[in-house]
């Protein structure tokens, strides 16, 4: 007898859900950097265990929006609690819920949805006595499913996670195929992987005001190389002398690092060529935002 279920990770920018559905998965298929908002689309993450498959939704996180993009993310976190199963609700170790949190727990309520409660990052909390105070205090909160301390970091917990999700799975037949990691295009998750490059060397110099088009992606079948033309998006000329550097030096580096984690993930040697180009304002053109497929 095969069983699904459909979960969808929900919770604030940056406490790690995507961090926690690449260590769930033991493969990387969402982005990951220090920054909030990076994950701005829903993201499908499968993981078969025997008899039992698990369909994660992974969202962006929950927030105030200041653009049209913001409203889409937001958006997408409503349409994946509306039709989902259960929710993986992850929050972090220490600090008051905010009012966005709250929000989620009202939407919880309204759907009379299964939740499980997972705490993250409790690498980063040595006393436990601490940890079982969160425990407590959160626990009155909602009539979770289950509470389970995790790290996404060490790996701590998610076998006690894995249990939970899939004692919330129901009789049916597998969506997928068992070997499936994620329902992405390939040129979506090409896309992301040069974005993630360019949060994490550019740090605090560029906003969240960059998208990337993949406009070629086709393999030499007689080389086995994967040629890949990516199209860099920013708002601002300034923007974009700072993308492509002095002498083209950071952009190199983007291109650099982005290509090694292309193949190492096509399992191919990879050709990649990049360009920058400026779109003013495209966070709140819905054409646009509809063209990156951020919709």
């Amino acid at each position: 007898m095969t069983k699904t279920a459909f979960i969808a990770i929900v919770g604030k920018p940056n406490v790690g859900k995507s961090s926690l559905l690449n260590r769930l998965l033991g493969a990387k298929i969402a982005i990951v950097s220090p920054k909030p908002q990076t994950t701005r689309t829903k993201i499908m993450g499968v993981l078969t265990l025997n008899e039992t498959q698990l369909v994660f939704t992974d969202t962006p996180g929950f927030h105030r929006p200041h653009n049209k993009l913001g409203e889409f993310m937001n958006t997408a976190v409503d349409d994946s609690i509306c039709a989902t199963d259960a929710a993986l609700f992850v929050v972090e170790p220490r600090g008051e819920l905010n009012e966005k949190e709250f929000e989620l727990i009202e939407k919880f309520r309204q759907e009379r949805l299964r939740v499980i409660l997972a705490i993250n990052k409790i690498d980063l909390v040595r006393d436990k006595n601490e940890l079982l105070s969160r425990i407590m205090y959160l626990s009155k909160l909602y009539d979770f499913s289950a509470v389970v301390p995790v790290s996404a970091q060490d790996g701590s917990g998610l076998d006690d996670l894995k249990s939970e999700m899939c004692a919330l799975s129901a009789e049916s037949p597998h969506f997928f195929p068992d070997d499936s990691l994620t329902d992405q295009p390939e040129r979506l998750l090409a896309a992301e992987i040069i974005r993630e490059k360019i949060l994490r060397l550019m740090d605090k110099e560029i906003p969240h005001g960059v998208a990337v088009s993949i406009e070629k992606m086709r393999e030499r079948e007689e080389k086995e190389i994967l040629d890949i033309d990516a199209v860099i998006y920013c708002e601002r000329e300034s923007h974009k002398g700072m993308i492509i550097g002095s002498g083209g030096a950071m952009l190199k580096r983007i291109s650099a690092k982005a290509r090694l984690d292309l193949e190492t993930f096509f399992d191919i040697k990879v050709n990649l060529h990049t360009w920058v180009k400026v779109k003013e304002n495209w966070r709140n053109r819905e054409g646009l935002i509809h063209n990156f497929g951020l919709d």
